[in-house]
């Protein structure tokens, strides 16, 4: 097979739609957009879920439960994927990051599924009570690092402090 023989597959090139392009094309004068009416003016489309003054399925229907705006929500891994680091490696973020296991933006959080035959220093978000017992079994350490999943507010004495009332002619 030579450069110049090869072709893309079949059907894998589509040439793209032109539209306003003359009646020879199927899609002129119009345009594809029919004639009059909203859909056929300029930035004139109704929105998603909009069933042309009929009440909406999204509101017909009834509600129901909780969300939670505050909720962290938390990258897992299990003590499976902590065994494959080297005894006295010091596992953090960045650590995880570089062996595939964790991606940016969210914390981590240690669940006890598996088993940690060595000592490691586990530097991360959050753990479960069983993982943090298996980690520490093992001979290695846990950390709790303040990341993403230490959103609570901390109430230091400059907070609770009484506002004296001020003198007067102040």
């Amino acid at each position: 097979m030579q450069l110049d023989s090869m072709k893309p597959a079949p059907g894998s090139r589509k040439k793209r739609r032109r539209i306003g392009r003359g009646p020879g094309s199927g899609h002129g004068k119009t345009s594809g957009r029919g004639h009059k009416g909203q859909g056929s003016r300029a930035s004139g489309n109704v929105k998603p879920g909009f069933e042309g003054g009929q009440m909406p399925l999204s509101r017909r229907l009834p509600k129901r439960g909780f969300k939670n705006p505050f909720r962290v929500a938390y990258q897992v891994i299990g003590l499976v994927d902590l065994a494959e680091f080297d005894a006295g490696t010091v596992v953090d973020v960045a650590a995880l990051r570089t062996r595939g296991l964790a991606k940016r933006g969210l914390p981590v959080k240690v669940l006890a599924n598996g088993e940690l035959s060595h000592g490691l220093t586990v530097k991360l978000d959050a753990f479960s009570k069983p993982a943090r017992a298996a980690i520490e079994s093992a001979g290695g350490s846990v950390e709790l690092v303040t990341g993403a999943a230490k959103k609570t507010r901390s109430t230091s004495s400059s907070d609770t402090e009484a506002v004296s009332p001020s003198e007067p002619g102040e």
